[in-house]
């Protein structure tokens, strides 16, 4: 089953906002971009307040059952909205759709289990919604003619290249929207902005991120490794709709610049803000001034 079989939403638009941690810390321009989006695109966001941390694949390596149990009761705060959980995160998204995936079609012993644990908050885990990453949204529910249409600043000459992030593409194995190793669907977003897109390796493989903590020197060789391939493919920026890849790949850039031995200077752009910009929305509102890596070349691009 994959999410391209699905029915696309009728109008109005209207979500389960799962914001995710980072996105309301170090990256807080992924929040605010992801707001001013959707109000521009007329896509109303009820946020899920009272959601926790989905626990970024980490609780999966000591306790399966706690990363099914938190992120079943998460879902089921959608649930109770009767609307699609919506993400801005990769790692949110492959965190909670696999989650919902094993939970609604492959383990009822599983769910049965958590349900158990979420009856002592009077929750329970139905497997009546979906999980959806912006992206998705933006593709199957919005649509990209129409998206093509809300376009005021096209962003011709900006040439962009995707980074996806491992957990949008494979952690889930029952839905899925894109193929895993040959995804298209950044590109024709890119393409809808007027943008366009750059090829490389890098753009389906791992930042690093999840092996940062504990082999630093390894996580930024293949950060930058992935930075220079994009780089030499013809970039002006790199584009991720992850923002732990966006924390590899910018707040470290300087850091991934010593241990590589190379100067680099290559900006990265949440998807939102991308976005943004091709809606003529002011810069400072999607928070491009809160990069580590200079985006004034790619806003001299665009004048």
């Amino acid at each position: 089953m994959t999410n391209t079989q699905l029915p696309k939403v009728t109008q109005p638009l209207k979500y389960a906002y799962y914001p995710g941690c980072v996105a309301k810390g170090a990256c807080k321009e992924l929040h605010a971009s992801t707001i001013a989006i959707a109000a521009a695109l007329e896509i109303e966001l009820v946020e899920l307040h009272q959601a926790s941390c989905c626990g970024s694949g980490t609780f999966k390596e000591t306790d399966e059952l706690m990363e099914d149990t938190v992120n079943a009761r998460n879902i089921s705060l959608a649930e109770e909205l009767k609307l699609p959980l919506m993400t801005q995160c990769s790692t949110c998204q492959g965190v909670l759709g696999r989650v919902n995936d094993k939970l609604k079609f492959t383990d009822s012993a599983r769910r049965d289990e958590v349900n158990e644990f979420l009856s002592a908050e009077d929750r329970h885990f139905q497997g009546t919604t979906e999980v959806l990453h912006l992206l998705w949204i933006l593709i199957r529910d919005y649509g990209i003619e129409r998206l093509q249409q809300k376009v005021k600043r096209p962003l011709t000459a900006l040439k962009c290249a995707s980074f996806y992030g491992c957990y949008l593409l494979r952690a889930q194995t029952v839905t899925r929207f894109d193929d895993p190793y040959k995804p298209e669907s950044l590109e024709n977003v890119f393409r809808a902005l007027g943008a366009t897109p750059v090829y490389y390796e890098g753009r389906v493989q791992c930042c690093g991120w999840p092996i940062s903590s504990y082999a630093t020197n390894a996580s930024f060789s293949m950060a930058g490794r992935h930075l220079s391939a994009a780089i030499a493919a013809g970039a002006d920026c790199i584009v991720t709709p992850c923002p732990l890849c966006h924390l590899n790949l910018d707040s470290r850039q300087p850091e991934v610049e010593k241990v590589i031995g190379q100067k680099l200077g290559i900006p990265i752009l949440h998807l939102p803000q991308l976005i943004g910009l091709a809606l003529g929305i002011d810069p400072v509102t999607l928070g491009l001034n809160r990069h580590i890596v200079s985006t004034v070349p790619i806003l001299r691009i665009l004048i």
